[in-house]
């Protein structure tokens, strides 16, 4: 049982011999002249442990997922998925292009114990992302046809688990036993660490280039007495420090307008004016200015360039205070850290984690990017796969297949 959620796992269901569903999440960057994979970070994690521990015990596994979304370049078939599954699961991976069909149901009832077998891309299925309720999911063809075949359900997809598809939330009313798997396990464990109960004193870093969700967090964070302190870089910093009442530059200004941000410039204002000694925003930056880095005080603002980092006081004013923590949690990098000359920033934030001792949670495509570039993505204690299901996991503390699960595990 997972403590905190009341949730069963693995550890609470006798898998050996049984059909045993499991909603993974393969989905992975595709190169679009080509097709292929570019990246299988995903389909490891599942493969080196909810899916090789099930054919260990003797499961007879059926896998399905989804990858891209209809209309996508990445909109494509998880075959070249399971060929690389296979790679990992030493040759016990079956793949069937059907998703409920007569195919597939065969497929699933010659499966012999210790065999995985892919489905389709479930998401060919235009039922699997209608808007519904578990109960509702339960009565469609997916459930109908491969409900009665399979005795246990895993869910292992956290980084889809905002989502209340068909193939996450539908098997839930109608299967002997529903649990999370391994991923889902690890990733929940971390989240409650972090969220609902946080060694003190505890820092979240909010940065990146998607500032939309920036007074959520916050609000939740810091109304909630999650946080002690938010660091702030990226857009979001940009964001705060014109909230804030600082003339960031005309272009910088642009920027956040084109992103449709300034509608959270109000919010924002009442945020800083509530928790103005718990928001920490830079005290430099640093701009493009004729292809160098140049640094500038905020108090010197506004500038004439981009602003592609935080300024190296700042840098050294967040690594003190994250090195004097016990809880760090990020999401973003500080900076433009493809471009080594704006790597400064995002790469003294992962030092300073790396080195501070405190319980390191790290989350987001451009996080674990930045983190894997930098030679940090070992050296943090929790790389999330999520990225949307993280963001709303840290504001409400929460997941709609979470809830789920809760409701069904048995």
């Amino acid at each position: 049982m997972l403590e905190g959620f009341g949730i069963k796992t693995l550890d609470d269901v006798d898998v050996k011999g049984k059909v045993v569903g499991v909603r993974v999440d393969f989905n992975s960057p595709v190169d679009a002249k080509t097709g292929k994979l570019l990246d299988y970070t995903r389909i490891i994690a599942h493969a080196e442990t909810t899916l090789r521990e099930l054919a260990s015990k003797g499961a007879r596994v059926v896998v399905l997922s989804h990858q891209g979304r209809k209309g996508d370049p990445d909109f494509t078939s998880l075959r070249e998925h399971a060929e690389v599954l296979n790679r990992y699961l030493e040759g016990r991976v079956k793949f069937v292009d059907d998703i409920f069909g007569e195919r597939a149901v065969q497929a699933i009832k010659s499966l012999r114990e210790g065999e995985v077998l892919v489905l389709e891309n479930v998401r060919y299925w235009d039922g699997e992302t209608k808007t519904a309720s578990p109960e509702e999911h339960a009565k469609s063809e997916l459930v109908s046809r491969l409900g009665p075949l399979i005795d246990v359900y895993v869910v292992d997809a956290f980084s889809a688990a905002h989502r209340p598809h068909a193939s996450l939330v539908g098997f839930a009313p109608v299967v002997r036993h529903f649990v999370a798997g391994r991923v889902m396990e690890k990733e929940l464990r971390a989240l409650y660490r972090v969220r609902n109960n946080p060694e003190r004193p505890c820092i979240y870093v909010i940065g990146g280039a998607k500032a939309e969700d920036t007074a959520d967090i916050i609000r939740s964070v810091l109304g909630g007495n999650i946080a002690d302190r938010v660091l702030t870089g990226g857009l979001a910093a940009n964001l705060l420090l014109h909230s804030a009442g600082f003339n960031i530059g005309e272009k910088n200004l642009k920027v956040l307008e084109e992103k449709g941000f300034l509608s959270l410039e109000k919010e924002l204002k009442d945020l800083l004016s509530a928790y103005k000694d718990r928001i920490v925003l830079p005290v430099d930056l640093a701009v493009e200015k004729d292809g160098r880095r140049v640094e500038v005080e905020v108090s010197k603002l506004p500038t004439d360039g981009l602003i592609k980092d935080i300024g190296s006081q700042t840098a050294k004013l967040y690594s003190e205070l994250i090195k004097g923590s016990k809880t760090v949690v990020m999401n973003g990098p500080m900076g433009v850290f493809e471009d080594e000359r704006f790597a400064q920033g995002t790469r003294a934030v992962f030092e300073a984690m790396a080195s501070s001792g405190a319980f390191t949670l790290i989350g987001g495509g451009h996080t674990l990017a930045a983190a894997s570039k930098l030679g940090y993505i070992d050296k943090v204690s929790h790389a999330s796969t999520g990225g949307g299901a993280l963001i709303e996991y840290l504001i409400k503390g929460t997941l709609p297949v979470v809830e789920v699960l809760k409701r069904y595990s048995r």
